[in-house]
């Protein structure tokens, strides 16, 4: 059995692009660890436990992840403005990239991780700590000798439908942002089969509470996920995309993660 280590950004981020490899992984008796680089909250938090936090456990545990950790930073927020450090921690996107890494490889040997998951060179829809963590991640992995890293990622062409099916940033996004989001189909090398674990998607979605109630982006996601039947969602969230780094993509991407390309 192998070690599976995710790395994210934020709580919640772990449901949308790998939480059904994830729950697979889990369900087929590897060992699944999530690590988040944020807690996802922006302001101090004056010594109270991140609810957030408590949220991606709960997360977590929908999925059958066996350990989650987070790094230790703050979240850097998504605009024009990086705002100021809060008095406690961190911002990701301020921490020393070697020094993150370093705190990530010591997770990654400690638990002798054969496969790192971590975000594309975009980080996805272009967030900078997402950005990031693909910076980090590639780079602990390095100090680590973890032996693969595989991106986790979305084909470029098929978001545009995918966001207007969800009715997510409905006018604010462009052809030419779009054109410039995750990565082109040419090069993904896994495409993994999860719609069996629609159900543990959807626990894993609603344990993030906080984030639904909210006006975010992944609440307006969540709302749309959570009120589809479980079938319907397996359909329509069926397949998660990889690049592995380092690897040549084919025309026919793998179908399952601890196959190398």
């Amino acid at each position: 059995m192998a070690t599976v280590v995710a790395f994210h950004a934020h709580p919640d981020d772990e449901t949308l692009l790998t939480g059904g490899t994830l729950a697979a992984a889990a369900a087929a008796g590897h060992r699944a660890v999530i690590v988040v680089a944020t807690d996802g909250h922006m302001a101090a938090l004056d010594g109270r436990k991140a609810l957030r936090l408590t949220e991606l456990a709960a997360s977590a545990a929908a999925l059958g992840v066996a350990r989650v950790v987070h790094l230790g930073y703050a979240d850097s927020g998504h605009g024009a403005v990086l705002f100021a450090d809060p008095p406690d921690r961190v911002r990701f996107l301020r921490a020393e990239r070697d020094e993150a890494a370093e705190r990530l490889a010591a997770i990654l040997r400690e638990e002798n991780a054969e496969i790192l998951l971590s975000y594309d060179r975009n980080g996805g829809y272009g967030h900078r700590d997402h950005v990031r963590v693909h910076e980090v991640g590639t780079r602990a992995a390095e100090l680590a000798g973890v032996p693969r890293v595989l991106d986790a990622t979305m084909p470029r062409e098929n978001v545009a439908h995918i966001v207007r099916f969800l009715r997510f940033l409905r006018g604010r996004l462009g052809p030419s942002v779009l054109g410039s989001l995750y990565s082109s189909g040419a090069e993904i090398t896994h495409r993994i089969d999860v719609s069996h674990y629609a159900a543990q998607r959807k626990a894993a979605v609603a344990a993030h509470r906080s984030i639904i109630e909210g006006s975010g982006s992944f609440a307006a996601i969540a709302k749309v996920l959570l009120r589809l039947p479980t079938p319907i969602l397996g359909r329509v969230m069926h397949w998660e995309w990889y690049i592995e780094e380092g690897a040549q993509p084919t025309d026919n991407p793998l179908d399952d993660i601890f196959k190398p390309a």
